[in-house]
């Protein structure tokens, strides 16, 4: 059964880097066909899909957000890390991982206050 737990800080300063990580059990970050994925949801709205790297390690990012995207891994914690530069109170948002395609699971999400 695969698990994520997101993890990082719950208060960033506007224009500080918003830095998370997403710790994968039950299923290795490098398994062929897996991506890893950052979603949020900030207050009011709805979903927002960011990014994902892939099972090589490849990288995608949404078009709204790529000049400020980064994803990264660490194959040897089975993790994988989020980074956002340049953050403003609109990035206030839960923060969530998830494995896909399709998006399940998910982890339980993280708040991120500006």
């Amino acid at each position: 059964q695969v698990q994520l737990q997101e993890s990082g800080p719950g208060l960033v300063k506007p224009s500080q880097t918003l830095s998370l990580t997403c710790i994968v059990s039950g299923a290795s970050i490098t398994t062929a066909y897996y991506y890893w994925n950052w979603i949020r949801q900030s207050p009011g709205k709805g979903l927002e899909w960011i990014g994902y790297i892939s099972h090589s390690g490849s990288t995608f990012y949404s078009p709204s957000l790529k000049n400020r995207t980064s994803i990264s891994r660490d194959t040897s914690k089975n993790q994988f890390t989020l980074q956002l530069t340049s953050v403003t109170p609109e990035d206030t948002a839960v923060y969530y991982c998830a494995q896909g395609l399709p998006l399940s699971p998910w982890g339980q999400g993280t708040q991120v206050l500006l």
